[in-house]
């Protein structure tokens, strides 16, 4: 629904506002000017009307002083089939060390069927307190049950800082959230800080391309909210002996109310997984085209790890988006990453910089890459990777 207003009855039809409109949401209709759904309240029209018959309705900021109502830090524990994703962890680690800094408590949002298993997990891995709720409706992810179920817990409860993983159901799920409570939200970060001097959530994320990275700030809405990607923070150790609040919550929704069906789901089977792989062999765009990957491919195999790519290697079209390591791409954290004829962007090297060991092939001895290098080769990939991936089968038995 457009949040613009217009004043049919002062309308004159003069079609400023259908020039003005970036997104091409206003139309003459009649000669009165109309909105559809393309609008972004983005504002570009209101001062092109001649007799200001354009509007956007008033924010409901919430006052200073109502902001002291909201404290502690929320994580969504996201499932599937009763599992719960690695990311909700990785969240939960630095959820931790965001509530510790606050001085105030932890909370996890477990939403499932069966999932009480994984409300103990979240204790175990940090949380004070754990909203648990439970029903055959939620066994499968659907936007509107999730998004009502966690919308009325915030409602009532209040946090300061909710944060999200920034996976497929992570994304849909923060953004209905935070459009509902009219709250601003933070997409794919790769970092988050308490500032000393506010106490406001300090989220950082790439913006224009990866090409700067931009700190973002929420001041006058509540939550706090961000959605981080994979494997940007290190999963903490989880504690057995932990104690925390398991609170059974009833769902928002009944399945009467829920608009969707889940059928099924399809599995696509040869999908790269490149956040979760021990080792990644990446090249770049000294691999000279798509060819170039073959070397590349052999290695990873004989490794038992997975292709990765630079973005220059990608918007080549030498390989598919889902091998991109970086900050436009996939963040990851392998034991082993090899740097095959990848210069080192800064963009490329904070996507693969927390990998645990990193190797780089490389004919320029000054490229950047050797810089956080473990082990560094300077020659021809096309040379070094067939030699070392010939020697690797003999130490392996392949």
């Amino acid at each position: 629904m457009p949040l613009l207003e217009i004043n049919k009855e002062e309308c004159t039809g003069c079609g400023a506002c259908v020039d003005a409109c970036p997104f091409g949401a206003l139309q003459l209709v009649d000669n009165v000017a109309t909105v559809d759904d393309q609008c972004t309240a983005c504002g570009a029209c209101l001062d092109v009307c001649p007799v200001d018959a354009l509007s956007l309705p008033e924010r409901p900021t919430v006052e200073a002083s109502g902001l002291a109502a909201y404290q502690g830090v929320w994580v969504w524990v996201e499932q599937f089939k009763g599992e719960a994703a690695s990311i909700s962890w990785e969240m939960m680690g630095q959820g931790r060390k965001l509530a510790d800094q606050r001085k105030s408590t932890l909370t996890a949002c477990v939403l499932g069927h069966n999932v009480e298993h994984i409300a103990k997990e979240a204790v175990a891995f940090g949380a004070d307190r754990v909203f648990w709720v439970d029903d055959p409706s939620l066994a499968a992810y659907r936007t509107q049950s999730y998004a009502a179920a966690l919308v009325s817990l915030v409602q009532q409860y209040k946090p300061e800082i909710f944060l999200l993983g920034a996976s497929s159901r992570g994304r849909d799920l923060a953004g209905s959230v935070a459009t509902e409570l009219y709250t601003g939200l933070t997409a794919d970060c790769t970092g988050l800080d308490i500032d000393a001097d506010t106490n406001l959530l300090r989220q950082t994320r790439p913006a224009f391309g990866g090409n700067i990275m931009a700190t973002i700030i929420c001041p006058n809405y509540r939550p706090q909210m961000s959605t981080v990607r994979h494997r940007v923070f290190e999963m903490p150790t989880p504690d057995g002996n932990r104690k925390g609040q398991i609170v059974s919550i009833k769902p928002a929704l009944s399945e009467a109310q829920i608009a969707t069906r889940v059928v099924d789901f399809l599995v696509e089977q040869g999908q790269i997984n490149l956040a979760d792989a021990k080792i990644i062999v990446s090249g770049g765009r000294g691999v000279g085209g798509p060819e170039g990957f073959g070397p590349i491919k052999e290695l990873a195999e004989v490794l038992g790890g997975a292709v990765g790519s630079s973005r220059a290697a990608v918007d080549a079209g030498w390989i598919p988006y889902a091998h991109q390591v970086g900050q436009t791409g996939r963040t990851v954290r392998p034991d082993l990453y090899i740097a095959c004829g990848i210069s080192g962007a800064v963009q490329h090297l904070a996507g693969m910089g927390t990998a645990r060991v990193i190797v780089a092939i490389n004919k320029d001895p000054e490229a950047p890459i050797f810089s956080v290098a473990h082990y560094g080769i300077v020659g021809d990939l096309f040379q070094v990777v067939p030699a070392l991936t010939a020697q690797l089968k003999k130490k392996l038995q392949k």
